[in-house]
């Protein structure tokens, strides 16, 4: 039903400087109280895909160039980064970059500063029931903090802005097995007691996967697949490509893959 989507992106192109041209006619149907992934290799054009979303396009020099993109009815395609992050779009940005100068607790506060002079102290026992570690380590500088601390931090900085739409990219990069099965469970469960739909950018697939609702497959600034995510999972190409299992349902070893010779069904 239409009245379920809440964002929707209408065959977008983006273009950086005038001159290089990154996503060619991307659409894209987000539910609400869902967690959408979107996979992909280096270079697919998944994070400048948030960036559209979120107008972190503008300070990069980029812009949507073709189509539009709708949040709850109205477009918010080139439009300021300010104004879209009132309308309770929130981008966790890759690298998970803080403010190293400042305490665990100083760092979460930041993420009320688009939201008025509303008390925070709801927002901020909500975060720290999603990541006891950081109650732990509120008076810490972040500076000193771990990268799983770190990645803790900017998911709760952005719960502190109470998201209606939560943007991850790359939320688990650089960090252990363990620490990722921690960090996606956490995503699991604040999609579900909180309602907060997500778009999920990740490389590793078969983690995304698990946790989401459904998924869209990007290659060269495209859509080339989608669908449920349980579907996904169970697709031979996805299989192939993103989840390193072979046809015979075994791991592939390095061989197989420098030996692999088939082309993607879709380029």
């Amino acid at each position: 039903m239409k009245d379920d989507i809440l964002l929707q992106l209408n065959n977008i192109s983006v273009v950086y400087a005038d001159v290089i041209q990154i996503l060619k006619g991307v659409s894209l149907a987000i539910r609400k109280k869902q967690i959408v992934s979107l996979l992909g290799s280096n270079g697919a054009g998944k994070t400048t895909t948030l960036r559209a979303v979120s107008g972190l396009l503008k300070p990069e020099n980029g812009k949507v160039t073709e189509g539009t993109i709708e949040y709850e009815g109205r477009p918010i395609q080139n439009a300021a980064p300010e104004t879209i992050t009132r309308l309770g779009i929130i981008q966790v940005l890759e690298g998970r970059p803080p403010f190293e100068h400042l305490t665990v607790e100083e760092n979460l506060r930041v993420g009320t500063a688009a939201r008025g002079t509303r008390s925070y102290k709801e927002d901020l026992d909500l975060v720290y029931h999603y990541f006891p570690r950081l109650l732990e380590r509120r008076k810490a500088l972040a500076g000193y903090c771990s990268g799983g601390e770190l990645q803790m931090i900017a998911i709760g900085r952005a719960l502190m802005a109470r998201p209606k739409l939560l943007l991850l990219d790359e939320p688990s990069l650089g960090l252990a097995p363990l620490l990722v099965k921690e960090i996606f469970q956490i995503v699991k469960r604040i999609n579900e007691e909180q309602g907060t739909t997500i778009i999920l950018v990740e490389q590793n697939a078969n983690m995304a996967l698990q946790i989401a609702h459904y998924g869209y497959v990007m290659e060269n600034g495209k859509i080339v697949m989608e669908g449920e995510a349980s579907d996904l999972r169970e697709n031979p190409d996805v299989k192939e490509f993103y989840l390193g299992i072979a046809a015979s349902g075994a791991l592939k070893t390095y061989k197989d893959v420098k030996a692999y010779k088939r082309r993607k069904r879709w380029l």
